[in-house]
């Protein structure tokens, strides 16, 4: 409107179509902001919102397409308000993804975000003195690089790092802001990142290969018949999530409506176990989430709880020997105070309070569970009682590693590394720092063969425990027993793991003899050893002793 135009001037349909869009402009914004009111966990309480908040953006972006000049010339829309709005739907289906863990959604929120910068709906930012708009480009910025590192776009990733960067030295310049340190440890942590595989796998000409290490079709034998962080996401938390998950597919190529965003629009198949990420939470967060899903785990499945956290030994000697007397992995705790009192120095006898016991584990095993637990005390967790008859296993990182190995821990953990990609853990400990492409791809080719034997292994021991066998039917469970099998064997032949301490444990105990020292499977790991050149670190010899 100019400032010789009265509102009366205005034709009463344009008048309409600006106050249609406000309307919907506000609404989406009440909606957007109600979303962090919601809970976390619980499926029926989240779901109806996320819908009606879909629906009310949805018709905001078809209407701001639909009406742009009139908008543009009666309401002044700025471009880098249209750039809010995609970076909000952005958002949502980036949410959706966490809260269904659905991948395809993740294709969604790159498709907005892309857009965003392709269409540079922000570029004008800089030229305005609002450092509030400036701070806008740069989350969109962050938010934009935590989804293509799930999408593993490594390439693109670099360059929106490189122009984040930029955009902080000028917002920081241009304003004199106390935020200056804050987003320069966003740049160090998303450094940290990308820099975090310790193997990289290499063209001819030199560059970089990026691989995948989400479940592709085909890559899992079929079942025989008879701390580096980045927005809260430690690497191992994304290793594991990624392993836990399929390729993710477009859903733009299963819909006509280019453009369109449709809450009810999913794909053919649920095919991602449902998960909930947590960052150093306190116990009763854990404890509320664990609750939450072991209500909402469906018939005939299983609640896979994976632990990456310091370990807690007990301080004292106990001749009991109870599921509360072997220590557990670290929970947060925000404060010194508890009921206002100062928190004094635990009696011997008094159990850590902020720790998750094996014992606070018992009453999720009325229902299958699987646990993950890659920690300095891992062990404590072998100290579990199957109470109620429930399938029941723990796979439980070493506790001890060698000297060479400790120093790259900054990176991640060896063992989750392993359970993530057991090529990339495998080249890591031999001290390989590239792969030719080539090489790598008859190595991963051989490794998929020495699965096929794991899972041989597994299916036809006479003695294995029948918890095993019971978990072995779902494929993500099944990957993870055949990696950590695999991971078990290989260390056992690693000179450097000498010490029992330094070897992977489960409960309830896989027979050695058929599985992690199998003859044939010792033979696979010196093949690879020696496809990659690495035989000289390996025992050619009988471990039996171990």
């Amino acid at each position: 409107m100019t400032g010789a135009e009265t509102e009366d001037d205005i034709p009463l349909g344009e008048r309409k179509t600006v106050t249609d869009f406000c309307y919907l402009l506000d609404k989406s914004k009440q909606l957007f902001n109600g979303l962090r009111d919601l809970p976390q966990y619980g499926h029926k309480q989240w779901q109806s919102y996320f819908g009606r908040t879909f629906d009310v953006y949805t018709k905001l972006w078809k209407f701001q397409q639909q009406h742009r000049q009139v908008l543009d010339t009666r309401y002044g829309l700025k471009r880098w308000q249209i750039g809010e709005v995609a970076s909000k739907i952005g958002q949502l289906y980036y949410h959706y993804y966490l809260r269904t863990s659905e991948t395809s959604y993740l294709n969604e929120a790159f498709s907005f975000y892309s857009a965003i910068r392709q269409r540079s709906y922000y570029f004008q930012v800089n030229k305005e003195d609002r450092p509030e708009l400036v701070v806008k480009k740069l989350r969109y910025y962050a938010r934009y690089i935590v989804v293509c590192l799930l999408l593993n776009k490594m390439d693109l990733v670099k360059v929106l790092v490189k122009e984040l960067s930029e955009e902080i030295e000028d917002y920081t310049q241009r304003f004199n802001t106390e935020d200056q340190l804050e987003w320069n440890l966003v740049l160090q942590e998303v450094a940290a990142f990308i820099e975090a595989d310790p193997v990289v796998v290499l063209n001819d000409n030199n560059s970089v290969v990026v691989t995948s290490n989400r479940l592709q079709e085909g890559s899992v034998p079929p079942l025989e018949q008879g701390m580096v962080k980045f927005s809260e996401l430690t690497i191992d938390m994304f290793r594991m999530l990624q392993a836990l998950e399929r390729e993710p597919v477009n859903l733009a190529t299963q819909t006509s409506k280019q453009g369109a965003l449709e809450s009810n629009e999913k794909p053919a198949k649920r095919e991602n176990p449902h998960k909930y990420l947590l960052y150093k939470p306190t116990f009763s967060q854990l404890f509320s989430f664990l609750s939450a899903s072991f209500k909402e785990l469906p018939a005939n499945s299983v609640l896979l709880v994976y632990l990456s956290a310091t370990g807690v030994f007990p301080t004292g000697h106990s001749d009991y020997g109870g599921p509360y007397d072997f220590g557990g992995v670290l929970t947060n705790t925000n404060r010194d105070v508890v009921n206002g009192e100062t928190v004094q120095k635990r009696n011997q006898a008094q159990k850590e309070m902020h720790c998750l016991h094996p014992g606070d584990l018992f009453p999720f095993t009325r229902k299958p569970l699987f646990v993950v637990v890659d920690s300095s005390n891992s062990t404590a967790y072998k100290n579990f009682t199957n109470l109620f008859g429930q399938p029941l296993v723990c796979l439980l990182s070493p506790t001890v590693y060698p000297k060479s190995i400790q120093d790259q821990s900054q990176r991640g953990s060896l063992f989750t590394l392993f359970l993530y990609s057991p090529l990339l853990a495998f080249s890591s400990v031999c001290g390989l720092n590239s792969v030719r492409r080539g090489l790598w791809e008859r190595a991963q080719e051989f490794l998929h063969k020495v699965y096929h034997d794991i899972g041989q292994m597994i299916t036809r021991s006479r003695t294995i425990d029948q918890a095993f066998l019971q978990f072995f039917g779902d494929e993500f469970l099944r990957l993870l027993l055949i990696r950590f099998v695999f991971c078990s064997a290989a260390l056992r032949l690693h000179k450097l793991f000498r010490e029992s301490r330094s070897f992977p444990e489960s409960y309830p105990d896989l027979p050695k003899q058929d599985t992690v020292e199998s003859s044939l499977l010792q033979k696979h790991v010196l093949e690879l050893a020696a496809m990659l050149d690495v035989q000289n670190l390996f025992c050619d010899e009988s471990l039996d002793a171990y």
